[in-house]
C-alpha cells in the first residue's frame, strides 16, 4: 500500500517547470487527485489539453 493512495495533493505554481516535474512524478503513483494551482490561466488550459491528449487514463485525476 502506498503512502499516497487515495490522497489529494495540491501543487502551487503547478504550471511552472518544477510544478510540471512534481505533477508527472505523482501521476505515476496511485494518488487519488492532484490539484494544480496557478495564476496563469492560459498555461492551465494548455496543460489540461496536453494531458487529455497524451495521458487520458490519468487526466481525470488532475483538477485546475
Amino acid at each position: 500500500m502506498s503512502l499516497f493512495k487515495g490522497k489529494t495533493l495540491m501543487i502551487t505554481g503547478g504550471t511552472g517547470s518544477f510544478g510540471n516535474v512534481v505533477l508527472n512524478r505523482f501521476l505515476k503513483t496511485d494518488i487519488g487527485e492532484i490539484r494544480v494551482f496557478s495564476r496563469d490561466e492560459k498555461k492551465q488550459d494548455d496543460m489540461r489539453h496536453d494531458f487529455q491528449a497524451r495521458m487520458p487514463e490519468v487526466a481525470d485525476k488532475i483538477k485546475f
